[in-house]
């Protein structure tokens, strides 16, 4: 038996411009739109962590979520990659997590997600007893993910997602 695709059976809302927002989603910021209103979201920087050195920023802040860019492990005031350990190195790059998310209105205890990328197996346990030490009790949902050499001789880099501001 073969299923139809959603997009053959129900148009996407981008795809013409007669299309509405779903029913909740005011058309202006409703993602499949033309006319996404970038007036919600607001990106951060901060001298705290290290300063992007391509076109993105430090985080992104849309609809009370705030998405961190991966970050390694990093003096911001150097730009030097900091930690002989792959754990060392873990502790730095969340510290530079932190860093952004204070800085859009965040805190480590409202990270829903984290993706981790190291850059061998054998570093998931160091990099674990780095998260476990710096989040406590807090346990967010989270990949960890074997990647290729990282610039600098870092080891790991963390990307986030949070929410922003009380709550």
């Amino acid at each position: 038996i073969m299923i139809p695709l959603m997009s053959e059976r129900v148009p996407w809302p981008g795809a013409c411009p007669a299309a509405a927002a779903p029913v909740g989603y005011p058309e202006a910021t409703y993602f499949g739109s033309r006319t996404f209103n970038r007036q919600f979201m607001h990106t951060v920087e901060t001298a705290q962590a290290p300063i992007p050195r391509g076109h993105y920023s430090q985080a992104t802040v849309h609809a009370g979520i705030v998405y961190v860019a991966g970050q390694l492990p990093l003096d911001p005031a150097t730009g030097k990659v900091t930690g002989d350990t792959p754990r060392e190195q873990a502790v730095r790059t969340l510290r530079n997590v932190e860093a952004v998310l204070v800085a859009a209105g965040s805190a480590l205890d409202k990270v829903l997600s984290l993706t981790i990328y190291v850059t061998a197996e054998e570093h998931w346990a160091e990099v674990n007893e780095a998260v476990a030490m710096v989040f406590g009790t807090h346990r967010p949902a989270r990949a960890i993910i074997p990647i290729l050499p990282l610039r600098g001789g870092a080891t790991v880099e963390i990307q986030a997602i949070a929410a922003a501001g009380e709550g």
